[in-house]
């Protein structure tokens, strides 16, 4: 038997990692689609549609298929081989084609329309109206009011776009694997604090290469050596490695792949009745449309820059003292930042990092959802894992009552892309009653032990694991009725709050003396380097705003300009960046081939939810500061209106709920020190 299609004998049905192999996946899918194809079936054969037998079995239905597209997309981004991408190239067409049967399917949307017809007269909760507005919309919103011509068309595009996303992400993960910098001399790496060589070193040596030094793309090394190698040299050289990953005009290219993903996206829209993709995607996020983000990040930009500019110059000048640097390059930047920031504030990540041991950081996240929301995580070995480097834990409330299932993935690997995401095996929902609780996962790229330190994290990566398990409490704490309304399944621009406002606690030194402790002594983080954490928190964050702001500038563009009159990715790029260009450009490099959340992941005219949810956080945790940050009550409508609830209800409505009124942009221009 195949131990994707039999029911999981294991705890809490979680995932049987150690049963499944490769071959598995492509006959699983296979039949899942057909048990998916006879749940629709069964839907279409009522004599009469009804709430609960279109609009609820609907929802339920292809559930086994998304538990095993969930396990195999999961290993794809966090555990991929050869195998396993080609795989991903035969079976995303399937789900595709499948996805486009049921939403392009007539004889199902008129169900669908006879059900939302009679809305007003079936009594619905708020939660049962959203679900019923969400499927409508879904189905009318994917084609299902298209002529059968026009709905082979919507087909052909989605399958082709479901190709090209991931040879896109296939591209910027060859090349950051296949990159290394090989350092011979060690009189070169001054200024790289002892464990970054360590850790370099015992890359080289792993990989046959003693008393050799090697780099690599990945962030625990790309980003210490940008930051404190003084070798200029090398960290151009890194820099433009890094910034030039799938541009070459090779085989791993991606900028052929950007045009006709866009070409798709548009042709995708005007055959919905859209004039542009950002149109389409904006109707069903708080934003709403183009003019309002766009709005939004001018009206930032206009406050920001000023500050970004004067920022630059003061890092330039630093430079042109400190070292003779007569033009500051973007490979500089980072480099003479850390060391201004040293001087200004007396505080550095390498003076930081011995007090963020990363098993004490776990231990304070874990404490703090414990002290905010009566949350206890126990590791439990009996849970399968994909990857020795992985950890499950179930999650617990106070009365010992089960929660969730919890996996953490910290550490680069050759299979794993990238970044830092959180992602669920299995959402949480009502089944005849009953509660299915929810596994959720967060994987990470963190600094690896060495053979003489632990893993010790910058504050940035403490900063990161805070983010990405606020996105966990958002699905571990799910409480909601109907899967596709449950944990984070909300408005893209909504979906970053309970991420971002968890940041906030890593700045607070009620937080911070629960795991900020020396590796070797124990001692706690003393409060004089805290006060010097929260004083260097506002620093260059003109600039940082400003960056933000290009990413979201340039992704509204590419998924708002008619794609036809983007003759080239580089001329086009570089014209929209003008605005938010700080350093001189250079010749040769480009983000956009490596924009892996616009072209590979879901932010595709949606990168602007970052900024849009810092307003949302800095004005929801000012409350917090108001009335304590582990305020029980403050916590229980946090969890009660935000956390728990889920998609329930339009994410303005739960935001007034729990702040009692709308978010002033304010609080984001005044924590930024920018007002």
């Amino acid at each position: 038997m195949n131990p994707l299609l039999e029911k999981f004998d294991t705890p809490f049905e979680t995932a049987p990692f150690e049963k499944i192999k490769n071959e598995d996946f492509l006959p699983a899918v296979k039949e899942a689609i057909q048990l998916a194809k006879a749940e629709i079936e069964n839907i279409k054969n009522k004599s009469t549609a009804d709430f609960e037998n279109t609009i609820v079995a609907l929802d339920h239905a292809g559930d086994k298929l998304n538990i095993i597209s969930g396990i195999f997309f999961n290993l794809n981004s966090a555990e991929t081989n050869y195998q396993i991408q080609a795989l991903a190239r035969e079976i995303s067409p399937l789900l595709t084609a499948h996805g486009n049967d049921v939403l392009l399917d007539e004889e199902l949307f008129q169900k669908i329309q006879q059900v939302y017809d009679q809305k007003e007269q079936l009594n619905l909760n708020e939660e049962q109206e959203t679900l019923l507005d969400k499927t409508y919309k879904s189905f009318v919103r994917n084609g299902a009011k298209l002529n059968e011509k026009q709905k082979s068309q919507l087909r052909d595009i989605d399958n082709k776009l479901s190709q090209l996303g991931l040879k896109f992400g296939e591209n910027v993960l060859a090349e950051t694997n296949k990159y290394q910098l090989i350092v011979e001399d060690g009189n070169r790496l001054g200024g790289l604090p002892d464990s970054i060589k360590e850790a370099a070193a015992q890359a080289a040596e792993e990989k046959g290469m003693p008393e050799k030094w090697i780099f690599t793309l990945d962030f625990p090394s790309y980003v210490p050596f940008m930051t404190y190698a003084d070798d200029r040299d090398l960290r151009k050289e890194l820099f433009l490695a890094y910034n030039t990953k799938a541009s070459k005009n090779d085989e791993l290219d991606n900028k052929q792949y950007i045009k006709e993903m866009l070409e798709l996206k548009s042709e995708r829209a005007a055959l919905l009745g859209y004039k542009s993709y950002s149109d389409f995607v904006l109707e069903e996020r708080m934003a709403k449309n183009g003019a309002s983000v766009l709005d939004f990040l001018k009206n930032l930009l206009g406050k920001a820059k000023p500050k970004a500019i004067e920022e630059v110059e003061e890092v330039a000048d630093f430079a042109r003292k400190l070292d003779g640097i007569d033009k500051l390059e973007k490979w500089d930047f980072g480099y003479y930042s850390e060391k201004l920031k040293k001087e200004k504030y007396e505080v550095d990540d390498e003076l930081l990092r011995p007090y963020f041991k990363l098993e004490n950081a776990i231990n304070g996240v874990f404490e703090t959802a414990g002290k905010l929301y009566g949350l206890k995580f126990e590791i439990n070995k009996a849970i399968q894992v994909y990857h020795p480097d992985v950890t499950a834990y179930e999650v617990k409330d106070q009365q010992d009552n089960h929660v969730a299932v919890f996996y953490a993935d910290f550490f680069p690997r050759a299979g794993k892309r990238n970044g830092a995401w959180m992602t669920s095996y299995r959402g949480q929902k009502l089944i005849d009653g009953k509660d299915q609780r929810p596994h959720i996962s967060i994987v990470c790229n963190f600094s690896k032990p060495t053979k003489t330190k632990p893993a010790l994290l910058t504050f940035n990566e403490v900063t990161t694991l805070f983010h990405e398990f606020g996105h966990a409490l958002h699905g571990i704490l799910a409480n909601g009725t109907y899967e596709s309304l449950s944990g984070t399944s909300v408005y893209w621009d909504f979906v970053e709050l309970p991420s971002q406002i968890f940041e906030n606690w890593c700045y607070e030194k009620e937080c911070l003396d629960l795991f900020a402790k020396h590796y070797e002594s124990g001692e706690k983080i003393p409060t004089e380097l805290i006060d010097k954490i929260k004083n260097a928190s506002n620093f260059q964050q003109g600039y940082q705003t400003v960056r933000q702001i290009s990413f979201a500038l340039l992704d509204m563009a590419y998924h708002s300009t008619d794609p036809s009159l983007i003759a080239d990715i580089v001329e086009f790029e570089k014209k929209q960046m003008k605005d938010t260009s700080l350093l001189p450009d250079v010749e040769g490099t480009l983000m956009s081939t490596s924009f892996s959340h616009i072209f590979q992941g879901g932010y595709a005219a949606g990168y602007y939810s970052y900024k849009w949810a810092e307003v949302l956080d800095a004005d929801a945790f000012e409350l917090f500061q108001e009335k304590g940050i582990f305020d029980p009550q403050t916590a229980k409508s946090f969890r009660d209106n935000i956390l728990s609830a889920g998609g329930k209800v339009h994410p303005s409505i739960l935001y007034k709920r729990f702040r009692g009124r709308d978010p002033k942009p304010e609080a984001l221009l005044k924590r930024a020190g920018l007002i």
